[in-house]
């Protein structure tokens, strides 16, 4: 197989880098990793010689390009069916994409408010009535996915899945703004902060020399 490439923000901020590169981490196969610095004065490369959104993640394979967390996510399961990036059982498969795209589309008061900043910690941090909307909508997303596999594994469906990569963002924005969080939803949070390759990423955020002032 030709060598996959993800090319990712920087570690601490870029919080879709972060989903597509634990999605990559999860199936199994081996890939390199290029950073390009994001946000003035860090940015040194024009992300445009990497794909035609401008954006990062992008997964790079010879001449193919692939940009956008989800649909890289998607081409990683397919790549490796047998890592179960997405749940075997249809209808659980069928949950897992629903609620895994409802963090792809929704969810905008949260990212506005509370943006990803791992190497950060601030309590008191007020948010307005849209944002918590959106926690209450995604603690109860957790809950009831939770709920519905007690013994299958720490993660929503069981074992870990593109769901996961999803959301774990939102894990480091609730740890960061210190947003309250208990019981099933706090025991899944706990969970995914403390899996391995969450744990490597957030290490390795934490030593990134760069700064954005306004992430």
């Amino acid at each position: 197989m030709t060598e996959i490439t993800l090319v990712i923000g920087n570690r601490n901020y870029s919080s879709w880098s972060l989903r597509a590169w634990l999605a990559a981490r999860a199936s199994g196969l081996d890939f390199a990793v290029e950073l390009v610095p994001l946000g003035p004065p860090n940015r040194t490369v024009d992300l445009d010689a990497h794909s035609p959104s401008g954006r990062v993640p992008v997964l790079k394979q010879g001449e193919f390009r692939l940009w956008e967390s989800l649909a890289i996510a998607e081409y990683l399961a397919d790549l490796a069916p047998e890592s179960g990036l997405w749940p075997a059982d249809m209808h659980e498969r069928a949950l897992a994409r629903a609620v895994a795209n409802e963090m792809h589309a929704g969810f905008g008061a949260l990212r506005d408010g509370l943006p990803m900043d791992l190497r950060a910690d601030r309590p008191g941090t007020v948010w307005g009535d849209d944002v918590a909307a959106d926690i209450r909508r995604i603690q109860e997303i957790w809950c009831e996915c939770r709920a519905r596999r007690p013994a299958g594994g720490p993660f929503l469906f069981g074992a870990f899945t593109i769901a996961d990569a999803m959301y774990a963002p939102v894990v480091g924005r609730f740890r960061t703004y210190r947003v309250p969080v208990e019981g099933a939803a706090r025991d899944y949070m706990d969970a995914l902060w403390d899996w391995p390759a969450m744990a490597e990423w957030v290490g390795e955020a934490r030593v990134e020399p760069w700064v954005i002032e306004d992430p």
